[in-house]
């Protein structure tokens, strides 16, 4: 993970958009789940630098699966 950029962030959302918007026949199940990225994607730097951390934290605990 890199710096927080809006660009990239938007990137990310027209890239999840137009996977969703292009497949129609997508499974419902993989639907919700791009929608939920879609909806989960940091709009500021402060809540992507909290996320950020966060998954920093659990991995240095050792509470990630790898």
């Amino acid at each position: 993970m890199g710096p927080y950029s809006e660009e990239r962030q938007f990137q990310r959302a027209e890239s999840i958009k137009a996977l969703l918007d292009n497949n129609p026949q997508l499974d419902p199940i993989y639907k919700a789940m791009w929608q939920d990225k879609l909806k989960g994607l940091a709009l500021n730097e402060t809540t992507y630098n909290f996320r950020v951390r966060s998954i920093y934290q659990k991995l240095q605990k050792g509470l990630w699966v790898r």
